[in-house]
């Protein structure tokens, strides 16, 4: 699902809202996981799952292409710790 899929997925099941409003409301919380997770916090949706930031150790790679070594310093990255219910949601059967 894109950012404008989910926009049109919530319009149409809140006919009341107006479309520019919706659109705020996804970039607010956008923007708010973005900068919490810039800052090393959590951001948790009960039932959904859990973003985090994991540090990568500095190491040496190949350039695929040409072979060459090269330095990959520090890394930040963001991991997905599925919640309960949707772990649940998704491996019905």
């Amino acid at each position: 699902m894109t950012r404008s899929e989910l926009i049109e997925n919530i319009a149409k099941k809140n006919p009341n809202l107006l479309l520019s409003d919706i659109e705020r409301i996804v970039s607010v919380i956008f923007s708010s996981m973005t900068s919490a997770l810039a800052k090393g916090d959590r951001v948790e949706f009960r039932g959904f799952g859990v973003f985090s930031i994991h540090k990568r150790a500095p190491r040496i790679a190949q350039n695929p292409r040409t072979g060459d070594k090269v330095k990959i310093g520090n890394r930040n990255i963001v991991h997905f710790r599925v919640g309960k219910e949707l772990h649940e949601k998704m491996n019905e059967n």
